[in-house]
């Protein structure tokens, strides 16, 4: 194959001053050497990796949701690294002698971390390794460590449209708080329809201070509350979020980017009741479930496994050891159960922040949550948040462990 290049006059002067633009730079440059970089001292501090955090103030939301108010751990900072609306911390701590993450989106705004603190809105859920134990001891005072904000469940003017429809479900509004806030504090030129679906009146989080933001920005942000199990005094909508629901409320969604957070069977009601809108899969965006519930309703989950328990052989430093996993947990949580300390951050397969390799056995990982990058499926690594052993395996650990 041949090519051919046109190389004219012009192209050669451009050519001479680049030369000497760079001999000038050369010499106008420093004669030793830098040693702190700039660039990544400003990364640093707008990502840092961990935050160190303690509890400023906790707010009774309901009988089974508090709001945790973190600040700056060495009382020094001021300000934290910002974030966009809808972004999650991994919170970092120990439960029982056990090193365990958990991700929990941020309640409070994005201006509120300019202010000095973040907020993360908890629902206690009966067995819930953490949830329990941080209503029980998480309380003014109590210090964590934290990554900085990640995830992608935020809006994103390049590919999400201005009018936004949120479906929330449970604790699942604390993203929606941020938004709202986020909207109505930047005037930002978005709309968003907010449906809430809760259980009872009581559960209801934010209630009075969702309304009040409704108040102030009508033309920007209105809020629906659908009852499943409403007591004699509702008066607004009951049932749960149905299409012929979502439909009455909203209107048609063509001109909308619905953003969806609640419990994982919310979810897998919604994909088969968003179907009749017709929208295309870019316009629906999910926030990551979290760690499945039971994995047996997953299809493709071998269900005659469930109930065995296998050996991992972890190969880390230079060392190994065999711990037992259960075949319906994933393999994360057999690493933590075995006291190791496995970097992660999701739980939902989406961060590849677990990525591990795979030596031998054979792994379930949910497709649901499969996060994997293409070559990495094929050469054997995996993300421990989202797999489930299916034989006895062999991995190497994470870097972290």
């Amino acid at each position: 194959m041949k090519f051919s290049v046109k190389f004219g006059l012009l192209d050669m002067i451009r050519f001479k001053n680049l030369v000497n633009v760079r001999k000038r730079h050369i010499q106008e440059g420093a004669s030793t050497p830098i040693t702190v970089d700039p660039v990544n001292t400003l990364a640093q501090t707008l990502h840092p990796l961990t935050l160190d955090l303690v509890i400023s103030k906790v707010t009774i939301e309901t009988p089974s949701t508090k709001t945790f108010r973190l600040v700056s751990a060495d009382g020094l900072k001021k300000v934290l690294p910002f974030f966009r609306a809808g972004q999650y911390l991994s919170i970092k701590t120990r439960v029982e002698g056990s090193a365990i993450t958990r991700p929990y989106t941020i309640s409070s705004s994005p201006n509120d971390a300019l202010a000095g603190f973040y907020e993360i809105t908890l629902r206690k859920k009966d067995g819930g390794f953490l949830s329990e134990y941080a209503f029980s001891n998480w309380n003014e005072g109590t210090r964590l460590t934290a990554s900085s904000p990640c995830g992608f469940f935020y809006h994103e003017r390049l590919r999400d449209t201005t009018e936004i429809l949120a479906l929330a479900g449970g604790s699942g509004i604390t993203p929606f708080r941020s938004m709202i806030k986020d909207i109505v504090e930047n005037g930002k030129n978005l709309k968003l329809t907010l449906i809430y679906g809760t259980k009872s009146p009581n559960d209801i989080i934010f209630a009075a201070e969702l309304g009040e933001l409704a108040q102030k920005a009508p033309e920007k942000i209105a809020v629906h509350v659908v009852c499943s199990e409403p007591d004699s005094c509702w008066e607004g909508p009951t049932g749960f979020l149905t299409a012929e629901c979502i439909k009455n409320i909203a209107g048609d969604l063509k001109d909308k980017t619905v953003f969806i957070c609640g419990p994982q069977l919310m979810y897998r009601m919604l994909d088969n009741e968003l179907k009749v809108f017709g929208l295309p899969a870019r316009r629906i965006r999910r926030e990551v479930m979290g760690e499945t519930a039971d994995v047996t309703v997953i299809p493709g989950y071998p269900k005659d496994l469930a109930t065995k328990t296998f050996s991992i052989t972890v190969r880390s430093k230079g060392s190994k050891k065999d711990i037992p996993a259960l075949a319906s947990e994933t393999v994360l949580v057999a690493l933590e159960r075995a006291k190791f300390a496995p970097p992660s951050q999701c739980r939902s397969g989406e961060c590849g922040w677990c990525r591990t390799r795979l030596i031998r056995g054979d792994v379930f990982v949910n497709p649901e949550n499969d996060g994997r990058r293409i070559a990495d499926a094929a050469y054997g690594y995996f993300h421990p948040c989202s797999a489930y052993p299916v034989s006895d395996l062999e991995i190497v650990a994470p870097q972290g462990l």
